[in-house]
């Protein structure tokens, strides 16, 4: 008996929405070569991550593992499947495979870090195929809300695996191409002995939407604005972005695009060929001298990011426009759950200055971009894959994908970040485990998210922070007393006298009854001086802060 394995290992994007990275393998356990599916990011929020700018999977375990990696295959340019390649590119050293569009993307996300864009390899879609090691893989398009979007063909010796990536339905998509259940069916007809498929919309129980059945609504709304309209939608979803830019040509209004991401994404398609017939648009300047009525403007910050144009707009101005009472401002967009503070803090800002909101409770003018449950059934169907493995969700989601799959007896499991999953048997099994967890990039760098910089960073923000800072002497005498630095903290305690002097007062008085065998310790001096500062704190305002005890010694 043969003891080579086809295995599937989730590094990100199982258990949670963002970040998805996938490895699979084939060959003698513990030695499999290796492919990996996407390297994305999620997004930081000030209550989790405060100060970090962009959230990686962890990869420790395939970096340890490199020498067996023989590519990157990447479905599609979502930020949370495209967004690490040019910080671990270097750390993998790996071809990356992309169709198109998704690789002029990859390609400017290594170029941006000084990494080389001949890395990326472009790849037509299904029938042409991609060797890697024991793997055959061909992109086999499929409609979403970014063009050439694509589910993989993943074949190995131990049969065929298709990995479903972001998905929906959609045979009237605008922009990309749409849904082929022919192509899918001849595909699968030889037998699936896997489908790895997106579980985000498993909850949704309707039938999904076109893309195309959202034009209308926005049409009549943009026609029916008496002043300046404004719309934001996600920068990547260049289809709404073309509906959003039609329907405001053909009110009469110039077209202004603001926001770098938009801008780009926009341009990314019309040079790859996926995006035609974009309507004519004006800058910035030149829209500032366009009359209100006659312009529309379409912005990047659907998802509340405090730098994007939507967010600047609604604090008052964003490259010389300001909105005004009247104006019209639409969220073409699903707000992705988290950032729910972020779009009512700017819708509240734009109804303060008068502005009306149109957001997408009304289901007019936004669809998904991802299957339905009806829609998760059809593929089911279509494909009749051995197993089936839900991914791309967070827990809930993956547990009512695996429920929804037991139901028509197929074999399913869950299988959250760090589960590797042994794929050559009539059911999946848990082969083992392998450390997963979160890299952050704070400003330049990247840390890890149990390194304890960004919980030290919570606690101050939570509870403040004192500086305490002692001089002693060559006989470990204290020259002058201690002083304090206070931040975030309040000024009066308690006592009715500035905390400042409380907490000097109290540190002089330990200092002039402490022991020699304290004062010649530098550690228990910290440790001492830490305590009292904290419980003096906690007298006088009800927070313990954060600490940090400086004892200089002049020698």
């Amino acid at each position: 008996m043969s003891n080579e394995r086809l295995i599937y290992l989730p590094l990100g994007g199982s258990g949670e929405i963002g970040m998805n990275a996938y490895v699979y393998g084939y060959g003698p356990a513990g030695s499999e070569r290796l492919i990996l599916v996407d390297l994305g990011v999620t997004f930081p929020d000030m209550d989790g991550s405060p100060g970090v700018d962009l959230i990686f999977p962890d990869i420790s375990w395939l970096v340890a593992n490199k020498n067996r990696l023989e590519a990157i295959f990447v479905t599609h340019g979502h930020e949370d499947h495209v967004g690490a390649v040019g910080h671990y590119w270097e750390r993998l050293g790996v071809p990356i495979y992309a169709r198109k569009f998704t690789a002029n993307l990859a390609r400017h996300k290594l170029t941006d870090r000084g990494q080389p864009e001949e890395a990326v390899r472009i790849v037509e879609s299904w029938p042409e195929l991609v060797n890697a090691g024991p793997f055959s893989v061909g992109f086999l398009p499929v409609s979403h809300s970014i063009p050439e979007s694509a589910a993989l063909v993943i074949d190995s010796p131990a049969g065929r695996v298709i990995h479903s990536g972001d998905f929906k339905l959609d045979e009237t998509p605008v922009v990309g191409e749409a849904f082929d259940f022919d192509l899918w069916a001849e595909v699968s007809s030889g037998g699936v002995r896997a489908l790895i498929c997106d579980s985000t919309n498993v909850f949704s129980h309707h039938l999904g939407r076109s893309e195309a059945s959202v034009g209308p609504e926005i049409e009549a709304l943009v026609a029916d604005a008496p002043n300046m309209v404004v719309a934001t939608t996600f920068a990547s979803n260049i289809a709404r972005v073309k509906t959003l830019a039609e329907a405001g040509q053909r009110a009469g209004r110039s077209v202004c695009l603001m926001g770098r991401a938009m801008r780009r994404m926009i341009e990314a398609g019309i040079s790859t060929g996926v995006l035609t017939n974009f309507p004519k648009v004006v800058s910035p300047d030149e829209a500032s001298q366009i009359p209100r009525e006659n312009l529309m403007l379409l912005v990047t910050g659907s998802q509340g990011e405090r730098r994007a144009a939507s967010a600047q707009l609604a604090r008052g101005k964003f490259n010389g426009i300001t909105l005004k009472e009247g104006d019209l401002f639409l969220f073409s967009s699903k707000t992705i759950p988290g950032n729910e503070r972020g779009v009512i803090r700017i819708i509240n800002q734009l109804s303060e200055m008068g502005v009306d909101v149109v957001d997408d409770s009304t289901g007019k003018y936004h669809v998904s971009g991802h299957a339905n449950r009806p829609d998760l059934l059809r593929l089911h169907e279509i494909v009749s894959p051995r197993m089936i493995i839900p991914n791309h969700g967070e827990h809930r989601h993956l547990r009512e994908h695996a429920k929804l799959v037991s139901e028509q007896n197929r074999a399913s499991i869950v299988a959250v970040n760090g589960t590797m999953l042994d794929l050559s048997g009539e059911r999946p099994s848990v082969a083992g485990y392998v450390e997963t967890g979160r890299v952050y990039l704070d400003g330049a760098v990247q840390i890890g998210a149990l390194d304890g910089i960004v919980r030290d960073r919570i606690r101050m923000a939570l509870s403040g922070h004192v500086v305490v800072t002692v001089l002693l002497d060559e006989d470990d005498k204290v020259l002058g007393e201690a002083w304090c630095d206070l931040s975030g903290l309040p000024e009066v305690g308690r006592s009715d006298a500035p905390l400042l002097d409380v907490l000097e007062e109290d540190l002089s008085q330990f200092l002039g009854r402490a022991g020699t065998k304290t004062m010649a310790d530098d550690d228990k001096l910290e440790g001492e001086l830490r305590r009292i500062t904290r419980n003096t704190c906690r007298d006088e305002i009800g927070k313990k802060p954060e600490v940090t005890v400086i004892v200089s010694r002049m020698r």
